[in-house]
C-alpha cells in the first residue's frame, strides 16, 4: 500500500472509488481505507471517513479517557481525537507527532479524529478474502475486529468503529 495524500478531498476519492469497483458485486466487495499504527495495518470502512488532516494543536481536556489525547476545533466544530496506539494498547511509536495523521470518522452523528501514524492507499476488499476475528488478536481485544482480510503476503485488521468510540 501506498501513502495517500491527504490533500486529496475525501468526497472525491469516494466517488472515484464508486466508478472503479471490481465488478463482482456490491455486497461482496469492502471499500477500506488502509492505515498503519506501528508496524501494523488496519483498516477501515471508507464510507465511515469524513476526511483524512495533518496533525494539529490538542487542546488536552481534564479527566478524559487516556485514548482521548484532547480535542481540535475543526472549521469551528470541536473534534475529540483518539489515539488508537493508546486505544489498543500497542506501543507508541518514536515518530514525532508532526507526521501523524487524523481520520476524521462520523458514526451514529458523533465526529471523532483517530490519530494513526500512516495513512494508507484505498484497497478494494472481496468479502471472501476475509475471516472472522479469532478470540484474541496481537492483544486487541476483538471487539474492536469486524474480521481479518488476507491481502497477498500481509493481513489486514478491519476495525469496528462503533466499539472504538465506547466512552467517548
Amino acid at each position: 500500500m501506498t501513502e495517500i495524500n491527504t490533500e486529496k478531498n475525501i468526497t472525491d476519492l469516494k466517488k472515484e472509488l464508486k466508478n472503479s469497483t471490481i465488478h463482482i458485486g456490491h455486497d461482496q466487495t469492502m471499500q477500506i481505507i488502509g492505515f498503519k499504527l506501528g508496524d501494523e495495518e488496519f483498516g477501515i470502512d471508507i464510507f465511515s471517513v469524513k476526511e483524512i488532516i495533518r496533525m494539529s494543536m490538542m487542546t488536552r481536556v481534564p479527566n478524559s479517557p487516556e485514548f482521548v489525547v484532547g480535542v481540535i476545533n475543526m472549521r469551528g466544530k470541536v473534534i475529540p481525537i483518539i489515539d488508537l496506539c493508546i486505544r489498543f494498547c500497542l506501543p507508541i511509536e518514536n515518530k514525532p507527532n508532526a507526521d501523524r495523521k487524523i481520520i476524521v470518522i462520523e458514526h451514529e452523528n458523533k465526529t471523532v479524529g483517530l490519530l494513526v501514524d500512516v495513512v494508507n492507499d484505498v484497497t478494494n476488499i472481496n468479502k471472501n478474502l476475509t475471516e472472522p476475528p479469532p478470540p484474541m488478536v496481537a492483544g486487541i481485544d476483538s471487539d474492536y475486529i469486524t474480521a481479518i482480510a488476507k491481502l497477498d503476503e500481509k493481513l489486514l485488521i478491519l476495525l469496528e468503529i462503533s466499539k472504538i468510540l465506547v466512552l467517548v
